[in-house]
């Protein structure tokens, strides 16, 4: 698989996974546009983070969106505990 496949294929995985986060932790406030962002960079999160902790939740694309929709989901968590310690 060539990079810009593979580039192309990551933000389409993120995109799902930003909207999946966004449904799971709702009351983020970040809208649509802004959830697709956090799965994206969840989604590279995911990839660095997770096998770094040792966890494998398989191959293919049905596993990446839900280690993306993972580490999304735990930035969006950051992003609530941030706003809420700054209010």
């Amino acid at each position: 698989m060539d990079f810009n496949t593979l580039l192309s294929l990551t933000l389409l995985i993120g995109a799902i996974a930003g909207w999946f986060a966004g449904q799971l932790v709702q009351g983020t406030g970040c809208g649509l546009l802004g959830d697709i962002f956090v799965g994206i960079v969840g989604a590279l999160v995911a990839a660095v983070l997770f096998p770094i902790l040792g966890l494998n939740l398989g191959g293919g694309t049905v596993a990446g969106i839900v280690a993306a929709t993972l580490g999304a989901a735990i930035l969006l968590l950051i992003v609530r505990l941030i706003r809420q310690a700054s209010a």
